[in-house]
């Protein structure tokens, strides 16, 4: 009998409810005291209705909706509060990736601070199509005063069910779009190189990366094209999926550090790095005809997938990379911190905050190459012209 030196164990603990009809799934759920966590815009705008006819009838709510973008402990120390006091029996998270984080953090502490508490289910509704938060088991929380942003991975914060319905996105204006789109592709890009990465995640990662090439351009033209926006929705997912089982890397350990310095959207924080971080993986550097590493290998499979067919695997790599300087323009997103609005001032006095702060990052420990202070200054530098 051969002996086995390792295992891996792979779970999907998230039940996935997707297409036309995946909202009256909620139509289930009786007689439950439902905290539901979302962001202002959705209560102001309405758009919050399509979730709560589903629930009001059989349930009682009680909505939760003073989320802020990058959400501050302070505010999810609010919502643990509020939710104690109404006593709940579930929750339920609607929105961006905000919401969905800050529900986590609530369901998290709220049993640290009271171990009497019920253990809480999560149901997430993603209403963008980027994080992938509603199927994984990581959530980020700002400490705003510090300027850091905190990483909590635990399955105890893994939602129950996870409900995808493009009618939730139609409404998404082009720039969250594209900014949420992005940073599909960038979880993609960063499990399939991951340093844990294995025949599964890369099965997903593939999976979403061609999605997102197909079906983002096609959406961002067009706000109203379903299929692509069920696609992108349902991409979102699947690279969440790939991305919970091996980690990210540095294009994350940097956006989550300089993300919390500049404020710029996150998507397209992690767009403006990319190209340089797939060529500091790749060894660019080192010129084309020396041995391709693990990385550029594994960059040139995905290049293939969107008919980049090169010989070469870093011709490839920088073909890859070109396609998606190309892709960013056709997106209209900026293509450096400068072009952001950046100033000089500013990125001088921060970015060896931001460097230092990018190596402790808990998303940077499964990058492909271990980077030095060195390493991400330049490429910040390159990220900033």
């Amino acid at each position: 009998m051969k002996e086995v030196t390792s295992l891996e164990t792979i779970q999907f603990g998230t039940q996935i409810w997707t297409g036309d009809d995946a909202l009256a799934g909620l139509e289930k759920i009786d007689s439950q005291r439902i905290f539901l966590v979302t962001d202002p815009f959705m209560v102001k705008s309405g758009a919050l209705d399509q979730i709560t006819m589903h629930l009001n009838v059989k349930n009682e709510l009680s909505i939760f909706s003073d989320i802020q973008p990058d959400p501050p402990i302070t505010k999810v120390v609010e919502g643990i509060k509020a939710l104690q006091s109404f006593k709940a029996t579930l929750l339920v998270a609607v929105g961006g990736g905000s919401a969905i984080d800050a529900a986590k953090a609530m369901k998290y502490f709220a049993q640290k601070v009271a171990e009497d508490s019920p253990q809480l289910d999560l149901i997430a509704i993603p209403t963008t199509s980027g994080t992938g938060s509603e199927v994984t088991n990581f959530a980020v929380i700002t400490n705003a005063e510090k300027g850091v942003k905190y990483p909590l991975v635990t399955d105890d914060i893994l939602p129950k069910v996870a409900v995808l319905d493009a009618n939730l996105v139609l409404s998404a204006p082009q720039n969250i779009t594209v900014d949420t789109g992005m940073d599909v592709l960038t979880h993609c890009l960063e499990a399939y190189v991951s340093i844990n990465a294995n025949d599964f995640s890369d099965a997903l990662a593939e999976k979403g990366f061609q999605m997102v090439f197909e079906y983002l351009p096609r959406v961002s033209e067009d706000g109203n094209d379903v299929e692509a926006r069920q696609k992108m929705h349902d991409a979102s997912c699947i690279a969440g999926m790939a991305f919970n089982m091996v980690n990210l890397g540095l294009n994350h350990g940097i956006a989550h550090a300089a993300g919390a310095r500049y404020h710029i959207p996150h998507g397209r924080l992690n767009t403006i790095l990319m190209p340089n971080i797939i060529a500091y993986n790749a060894e660019m550097n080192d010129g084309f005809w020396e041995e391709p590493n693990r990385a550029a290998t594994k960059y040139a499979n995905l290049a293939r997938l969107i008919n980049i067919n090169a010989a070469n695997p870093k011709l490839a790599v920088q073909s890859l990379i070109d396609n998606i300087i190309c892709l960013r323009k056709v997106l209209k997103m900026p293509a450096s911190f400068s072009e952001y609005g950046i100033s000089k001032d500013l990125f001088e006095s921060t970015k060896a905050e931001i460097s230092a702060a990018a190596l402790k990052d808990g998303t940077t420990v499964a990058n492909p190459r271990k980077p030095t202070v060195a390493d991400v200054t330049d490429i910040l530098n390159r990220s900033f012209m």
